[in-house]
């Protein structure tokens, strides 16, 4: 058995991991919206507000835990900006769908199926990765796949740009 000779605060692990687990349950509530009649996404949006507070929820939980630790697992800076980074992920997602409602859009270019798709990949394997931060090992694959649905989602993002903007869309 290791003897520590100071405390060390783990609660943060299962905190982000909560807080990515959201993130995916958020992406979901998306791909749910795309498939949804026009009349039936309100009700999507309220889902999507519900699980926007609860990402809220953990990241006080976690601005508090960090706020009252004096001994954390790693640096105090990346703990918030990892936490602030979730938040604003789960904010965004909720911000897309409330919009979708607000503008009354009925009909979504085709292309948002597909950047939704990077979107729930992404979060599905960030909550995969959560726990691996305990031991830093075995990340290196997320850092790579991650990159890449980034540069993919780059990319369908300067399609449905060029479409709106060429005509294809109706903006």
């Amino acid at each position: 058995m290791r003897f520590r000779l100071t405390p060390r605060e783990t609660s943060f692990y299962d905190m982000f991991s909560a807080s990515a687990d959201n993130i995916v349950t958020g992406s979901k509530l998306l791909m749910e919206m795309l498939g949804a009649d026009p009349a039936s996404r309100a009700e999507i949006a309220e889902r999507m507000r519900a699980a926007e507070h609860a990402g809220d929820d953990a990241t006080h939980a976690i601005f508090h835990q960090l706020n009252s630790s004096f001994i954390t697992p790693f640096d105090r800076e990346d703990i918030y900006s990892l936490a602030s980074s979730l938040d604003d992920i789960m904010d965004f997602m909720e911000e897309a769908v409330d919009l979708v409602v607000l503008y009354q859009i009925d009909e979504l270019p085709k292309g948002i199926a597909q950047q939704v798709e990077v979107l729930a990949r992404a979060a599905e394997l960030t909550a995969e990765a959560m726990p691996g931060l305990r031991t830093m090992d075995n990340l290196t694959e997320y850092w790579i796949e991650v990159n890449r649905l980034e540069n993919q989602a780059d990319q369908i993002h300067r399609k449905l740009l060029a479409h709106l903007f060429n005509g294809k869309y109706d903006a």
